[in-house]
């Protein structure tokens, strides 16, 4: 287990809940709290960063939480979501904009475009995510395709849902259900399954799920949410949430030269490559190895996309003919983009932290308990509770993991490995408002929350119950 899988897992054993509150005055209390994030976005245009402080305050003192507390609960979340998420998304958004000032995602674009045609494009964008997302956190590669997503759908004139429903569906079925993930790594040792079976049996049911979930849901999502892709940097006051001219977007404007699809394609898989031999490591080597040590530097995201983003300075900014300077501002224009998502995403790690300190996520669990469904069932909605209370996939993950546990003690390991999966299938259900990924996509691609519920919170439903329903039938067969 790696250290952040260690510090993902001792999150889950929280402390005492902060309040004294009845289950039903705590479901009620979350329910009423995502209610006023809802409403103040949608119906009153408030910026979602105050609807979520307030949304909080909303289920704070409808659980009876101290005020105090309410206050430290959600800072601590949202700090420790910034220090999590910020600097990955920053470094992400730098080299996603080198790639495309420099001409590296043209590169890509044209040879994807000009190899597969119009017709087979959601499908090479969902191949090319699932092979990036393989150990990429879902953030990561949510800004790092983005670039990519937004000239794909430009350049061919395309909707954007056609081609962006398969990317992200390929990066979250992989982040949900296929190690190195962290919680699937985490959710295996909880079981004691087989990481080769997990791994087998996952590929097995991540590729079906890929296809339903990707390329052919994304038919029904465009005609959904028929948007394209943004064009400018500003958009009308008063549009959506009033966010959409904080979005960041991609230029076509292209360098004298341009950089060799090789160098664009090595800038963008180098950090997952990195990502790779570390997880690689970690499961292989000893921790007091000499090379597990280097691996583990080098296999930590935050270090992997720094290498990356000066490889890329190189690969691609010097490649494309651009001086010091030139690269430096392309670096540097991407970060106003993302400055406001990262409040927002901050701002949605507080409101679910309140959740889980106010007890929600045990009510769940407690009920759980003493039912009499069978360890793939139950541990599908467990999964799918904690992960409506608390919107991380991870925690949802591992918590339901520590759940069934005790239900997988007469289970052989193929059908371990499938709880594993059922666990996973059942943490990406119905991303909302307490998701940093709900947030992450709606900014990034400049839509409403009405529009983002359509598209990505649709899109991860299926992927929920598709997953679930291919492991039901590997339960039969193995």
């Amino acid at each position: 287990m790696t250290t952040h899988d260690s510090v993902l897992l001792a999150a889950t054993k929280a402390p005492p809940p902060l309040s004294d509150a009845g289950n039903a005055q705590l479901i009620i209390a979350a329910l009423l709290g995502i209610a006023v994030v809802v409403l103040l976005i949608t119906w009153a245009k408030f910026h979602p960063l105050l609807a979520l402080m307030l949304g909080s305050a909303t289920l704070g003192a409808f659980a009876a939480i101290a005020p105090a507390d309410i206050i430290t609960s959600f800072v601590n979340g949202l700090g420790s979501t910034f220090g999590s998420v910020g600097l990955l998304v920053a470094l992400g958004a730098m080299l996603g904009k080198l790639l495309a000032d420099s001409g590296g995602a043209d590169a890509i674009v044209d040879a994807v475009i000009g190899r597969v045609g119009d017709r087979g494009l959601p499908w090479a964008m969902a191949l090319i995510a699932a092979i990036i997302g393989l150990p990429m956190f879902f953030e990561i590669g949510v800004v790092i395709l983005v670039p990519i997503i937004l000239l794909v759908a430009r350049r061919t004139d395309n909707p954007l849902m056609r081609v962006g429903i398969p990317a992200l569906a390929g990066l979250s079925i992989l982040h949900g259900l296929v190690p190195p993930h962290p919680g699937p790594v985490t959710a295996i040792n909880l079981l004691h399954a087989n990481l080769g079976d997990t791994l087998i049996l996952g590929i097995i049911v991540a590729i079906p799920t890929l296809v339903i979930a990707g390329p052919l849901l994304a038919v029904i999502i465009t005609r959904w949410v028929p948007v394209k892709a943004p064009e400018l940097v500003s958009a009308p006051p008063g549009s959506g949430a009033g966010m959409e001219d904080m979005r960041p977007t991609v230029t076509e404007d292209r360098p004298a030269k341009r950089p060799s699809f090789s160098a664009a394609l090595v800038s963008i898989v180098l950090a997952v490559l990195l990502m790779l031999i570390g997880a690689i490591g970690a499961l292989t080597l000893d921790a007091d190895n000499s090379v597990r040590k280097v691996t583990d530097v080098l296999g930590t995201p935050v270090v992997a996309l720094l290498v990356a983003v000066l490889v890329a300075m190189l690969a691609l900014g010097r490649a494309a003919g651009m001086d010091r300077i030139q690269i430096n501002n392309s670096l540097g224009s991407g970060l106003p983009g993302v400055a406001s998502i990262l409040l927002i995403v901050a701002a949605g790690g507080g409101f679910k932290q309140l959740l889980v300190d106010s007890g929600v996520s045990n009510v769940i669990a407690d009920a759980a308990k003493d039912s009499n469904f069978s360890p793939l069932l139950l541990g599908w909605l467990v999964a799918v509770g904690i992960r409506l209370a608390t919107g991380s996939a991870t925690v949802a993950t591992i918590t339901a993991a520590g759940i069934v546990s005790g239900l997988a003690t007469d289970l052989d390991q193929p059908h371990l490995a499938l709880l594993v999966l059922a666990v996973g299938a059942g943490s990406l259900f119905f991303s909302h408002v307490n998701d940093a990924g709900f947030w992450l996509v709606k900014e990034y691609f400049g839509m409403t929350v009405g529009q983002t519920i359509k598209s990505w919170s649709v899109m991860e439903t299926v992927v929920s119950v598709v997953a679930f329903a291919f492991v039901l039938v590997l339960n039969v067969i193995v």
